[in-house]
């Protein structure tokens, strides 16, 4: 269900996912320069990207976020639109943004889902794929 590519020229894993023609790909990274470790902040940024393969025109109206720290500690996330805005997708064009994720632990794991809608009115979620929030050396707590 969940394919792992590399970006090109990069060592960081793209990781996607596919519901009813809307593709959905992460590219998480480490903030280093805007984390705290010995404060208990990990920053994470990550740039995703949406496309539309299908034929029908789609607009992005709220988020669901389900964020897991290296203690398996649950934060549920839910909102309006992505980075203020509720983007429409015609059919072949793609919609970027990069946001962030602040961890309390040098671990975790992100996923979620978009819901839109489409011009006849129709509610459906698409699929966030789940993305490893993961320092190497970090020890990896998760059950």
């Amino acid at each position: 269900m969940h394919r792992m590519r590399r970006r090109r020229g990069g060592d960081s894993a793209a990781y996607e996912a596919r519901t009813r023609d809307i593709v959905v790909r992460v590219f998480p990274a480490y903030a280093a320069e805007e984390s705290s470790p010995e404060q208990g902040l990990y920053l994470w940024s990550y740039t995703v990207e949406i496309e539309n393969h299908g034929d029908e025109t789609v607009t992005l109206i709220a988020r669901r976020w389900t964020i897991t720290d290296a203690f398996n500690r649950v934060n549920e996330v839910e909102g309006s639109g992505v980075v203020g805005e509720q983007p429409e997708l015609k059919p072949r064009e793609a919609f970027r943004y990069v946001s962030n994720c602040p961890l309390p632990t040098p671990s975790g794991a992100m996923r979620g889902s978009y819901q839109m809608v489409n011009d006849a009115g129709e509610l459906f979620d698409v699929e966030i794929p789940e993305f490893s929030l993961h320092l190497p050396g970090a020890a990896m707590r998760m059950h």
